[in-house]
């Protein structure tokens, strides 16, 4: 009779637990946060870093602190290949790095991040939601377990800083220029006509002035903004690479989290996203103002043709494109081309 009893009991409490939900208590909430730590390597007073703080706070508000996101810009914890390792191995953990660096996962992604590829933002943004990227952010969710929070913090096109006028590649021989670790952007500078140097930002302008090296390559609002302007004072616009960023987290990580703020996760993502765009977009001019009349800053138009045909190898270059399917420029140029004029 007790074994009917307990029985009996113990359905009901199973039968109560379903029609409760069904759900496993997650743990988290607001006397009991989810704290996950964002990292990247923009400067305090970059765009990225201004629009993932607002980010941030509107996650916190809006779950009442049940998720706290901390930010440390400007590589104090893991960036690059390694911030991207921490999401994939499941550490809580968001890492905003370049698509190049989930290309070593998907090798797709490094067409998406490659020179040259698009002319405006628009063309990229357009890329970002389509089909072909959809299908590549599922495989490496699927297969790795990051997840895309977004691809779209786009911070400009970047272009030659140093203290020479560049027109052309041959004006690049000899010159030695900084660049992020990123294979991608080793070989794209070094098919450019200059001899890329991977080094990390916090040693990069004191090699500038030590003559280490030649000068770097970046967007306007870093020049503006991370001190490039004091040690070169030359822009040369060779928009050889669209500088953007995604957001990545780890999957199961992410799926472990209450729906209600995984969507308040995504929205406030998205809307960063488009409030980085928005800004980078209307401050451009008035960025080039301002370095030319307080730093004293030149700026100049270059070959654009000329430099497209030496960047061209990159797509067919195995090494760098290590993965991708042998077609894959050709679909994002046919994505491109489905583009409402």
């Amino acid at each position: 009779m007790k074994k009917l009893l307990f029985t009996a009991v113990a359905a009901v409490a199973m039968t109560s637990a379903i029609f409760a939900g069904g759900k496993k208590d997650s743990g988290i909430s607001p006397e009991h946060p989810l704290i996950l730590k964002l990292s990247h390597v923009f400067a305090p007073n970059e765009q990225l870093t201004k629009s993932l703080a607002i980010v941030c706070d509107n996650i916190k508000a809006r779950t009442n602190g049940a998720i706290e996101i901390q930010q440390y810009p400007q590589s104090q914890l893991p960036v690059y290949k390694d911030g991207v390792e921490q999401v994939a191995q499941g550490a809580k953990f968001i890492s905003a790095e370049d698509p190049s660096y989930i290309g070593d996962y998907v090798g797709n992604f490094n067409a998406l991040a490659g020179p040259m590829l698009v002319n405006n933002f628009d063309e990229y943004l357009w890329l970002t939601k389509s089909k072909l990227v959809s299908d590549m952010k599922k495989e490496l969710e699927e297969k790795h377990r990051i997840k895309v929070l977004s691809l779209d913090y786009i911070f400009g096109f970047r272009s030659m800083m140093t203290n020479k006028v560049i027109t052309k590649p041959e004006d690049l021989k000899g010159m030695k220029i900084r660049t992020p670790g990123s294979k991608l952007y080793v070989e794209t500078l070094n098919y450019m006509g200059a001899t890329a140097v991977p080094m990390g930002f916090s040693e990069t302008l004191s090699a500038v002035q030590q003559g280490v090296v030649d000068g770097l390559e970046g967007t306007v609002d870093a020049y503006a903004t991370n001190g490039s302007a004091e040690v070169a004072k030359n822009m040369a616009f060779t928009n050889h690479l669209l500088g953007v960023c995604g957001v990545y987290i780890n999957a199961d990580l992410f799926n472990s989290i209450p729906k209600e703020y995984q969507k308040i996760i995504q929205e406030e993502f998205d809307k960063g996203a488009k409030h980085m765009v928005s800004e980078v977009s209307n401050n451009y001019e008035s960025t080039k103002k301002m370095l030319a009349e307080k730093q004293g800053i030149k700026f100049n138009d270059v070959d654009h043709d000329a430099f497209a045909a030496r960047v061209a190898p990159v797509y067919e270059n195995k090494d760098i494109m290590k993965g991708a399917d042998p077609d894959i420029l050709q679909k994002i140029r046919a994505e491109i081309a489905k583009m409402p004029k």
